[in-house]
């Protein structure tokens, strides 16, 4: 019974394990074809509008209130993800790792938040998904702006000085479709069927950790070939991707004690802020980068 109960409350990391082997050690291609099929089908992109619709449903007035009202939680996240995550990268750079890896750290920490997996994390820990809901659509709003500057100042450590620029039209009508309309469709038909469905709602965090794990194993399937070939500096990239995160992570802890933010509001501040997206869309637009910065996105 105590293994059950440990299996239950660790069942969404012990997915993401399980993912990770299961698609690295797929030699014969027999679910990273799959994968790589649905990741160029739109794959993600219906997996974001499902959990987005499912946070719509899950979400009550009373914490949609309570999350677009937390002004300064908000205010919070949004300099952990635009200010903290790039000075913590300055510290790293004097260790004068591989040039690629260092880009690649350089181009995670000028990321928003995730589109999903930090609010999902953040319903599952208690936290207000309304406001986790806000960070996203405010930082990734913003990214548009803060994006080129900051990774422009950022490489210049490097010696590179490129201009960085980036389409904003096509990240305003990604939010749009993306998120906001799934997430106010989920929100009306709670209110129109609410008692319809009433014994639904209890499943929609679990349909959103699938819809997660689904979406790692979508993007490692398209990053296993760059991983295995580069196999000599997977240790080196996991290590500053622990070491970051967990840095992150206890900025954010020590920001939201410093500010009085209490438990059920500090959640969404820590996971919002800790949690960066992969840039597959950014690395698209140079494809100079060298292999490492592409793995430690992968990572």
């Amino acid at each position: 019974m105590r293994l059950l109960n440990l299996l239950q409350k660790y069942s969404f990391l012990l997915g993401l394990f399980l993912v990770a082997v299961f698609t690295l050690a797929d030699t014969r291609g027999i679910t990273t074809g799959a994968g790589l099929w649905l990741k160029e089908h739109h794959g993600p992109d219906c997996v974001i509008v499902l959990i987005f619709f499912l946070s719509g449903l899950a979400l009550d007035i009373s914490t949609i209130r309570a999350g677009l009202s937390d002004i300064r939680g908000t205010l919070a996240a949004l300099l952990l993800i635009f200010i903290v995550a790039p000075l913590l990268t300055l510290p790293f750079s004097f260790f004068q790792p591989d040039n690629g890896i260092l880009i690649g750290l350089f181009l995670v920490a000028v990321m928003p938040t995730t589109l999903s997996s930090g609010v999902v994390m953040t319903g599952s820990s208690g936290g207000n998904m309304a406001h986790a809901l806000l960070i996203t659509i405010v930082a990734n709003s913003l990214a548009v702006v803060t994006i080129p500057l900051t990774l422009s100042l950022l490489l210049t450590i490097t010696g590179d000085s490129r201009a960085i620029e980036i389409d904003q039209l096509p990240i305003i009508i990604k939010i749009a479709t993306l998120i906001l309309l799934p997430l106010v469709t989920g929100i009306i038909l709670r209110r129109k069927l609410q008692s319809t469905l009433r014994p639904f709602l209890p499943y929609t965090v679990i349909c959103s950790q699938v819809g997660i794990l689904t979406m790692v194993w979508m993007a490692l399937c398209r990053g296993r070939i760059t991983i295995l070939a580069n196999l000599d500096a997977v240790f080196p990239v996991l290590t500053i991707v622990f070491l970051f995160h967990l840095a992150l992570v206890l900025m954010g802890l020590l920001l939201t004690r410093i500010l009085g933010i209490k438990k059920g509001h500090r959640e969404s501040v820590i996971f919002m802020g800790a949690r960066k997206p992969c840039p597959f869309p950014l690395f698209s637009r140079f494809p100079s980068f060298p292999n490492s910065a592409w793995l430690w996105s992968s990572a």
